[in-house]
């Protein structure tokens, strides 16, 4: 096909998407206005299932098979990186250096660890109740580890994370959304249908479904994006191609004068 042409297929392509977009505006409500159809349903829903949190119960109970897609990507993308960032042949790995970082840094850092996993565990726990969920929840819980990095260097964050473990856990969280669409088909209703008692309203057991499936994002999210994390801090600070011109971050940015800890 000729560039002439490719550009011609381009241009009514182009011409049908903005006369679509150009009717769909038309027939768009006033802006601020009071006519809210989707918020109104997605709300009394949300309240018929006990479900405080509106978003979360729009997101595991009336759309809970696009929030499957979602994490099925979010698995995916993790799963490309592991394997697009794997040990070539022609690359080796080195022990990481020791870092130099000052005892502020250090105290505040590890001290500030808990409380940030146990904010992100909150956060994931406490998903269909108040703003969060297991997506947030799991971030905050995986960026928590990494504190760790920098509080005191690589080797410490290497000696507490088992990718071995991490990468069970993040297939396990995947796996328990999907057997829980699959228990309610036992439970004789729709794929994913919220099957469970619903509880009491405001209330950590409240909403059916909706914290299983939360939970499950969240422990996929969490296990997931320490797994992500590593193939890129292995690249930057242990991976060297077999000429040994490699980049390394954490000794080169980090490392004490003497070559060692102080």
């Amino acid at each position: 096909m000729s560039l002439r042409v490719r550009m011609w297929v381009l241009a009514v392509g182009g011409l049908g998407v903005a006369l679509l977009l150009a009717g769909a505006f038309t027939h768009m409500p006033d802006f601020g206005g009071t006519w809210h159809p989707y918020g109104t349903r997605a709300v009394a829903e949300a309240l018929r299932q006990h479900s405080a949190n509106a978003v979360a119960s729009v997101n595991f109970d009336q759309r809970a098979f696009d929030t499957m897609g979602e994490q099925a990507v979010f698995f995916g993308s993790v799963l490309g990186t592991v394997v697009v960032l794997r040990q070539a042949g022609d690359e080796h790995r080195t022990a990481p250096e020791p870092a130099f970082v000052s005892a502020p840094v250090r105290r505040y850092a590890l001290l500030v660890l808990p409380v940030t996993v146990l904010t992100g565990l909150y956060v994931i726990a406490h998903g269909h109740l108040s703003p969060g969920g297991g997506f947030q929840g799991g971030v905050v819980a995986a960026t928590a580890l990494h504190l760790l990095y920098i509080a005191i260097d690589y080797r410490a964050l290497q000696r507490v994370r088992s990718l071995t473990l991490f990468t069970l856990a993040d297939a396990a969280g995947e796996a328990g959304y999907l057997l829980a669409g699959l228990a309610a088909l036992v439970a004789g209703a729709a794929f994913l249908e919220n099957v469970l008692p619903l509880g009491t309203f405001n209330t950590l057991s409240s909403a059916g479904t909706v914290p299983v499936l939360n939970a499950a994002v969240g422990v996929e999210v969490a296990a997931g994006v320490v797994v992500l994390l590593a193939q890129f801090l292995d690249q930057a600070i242990v991976i060297e191609p077999a000429d040994g011109r490699g980049h390394r971050a954490d000794g080169a940015a980090r490392a004490a004068p003497e070559g060692g800890r102080p």
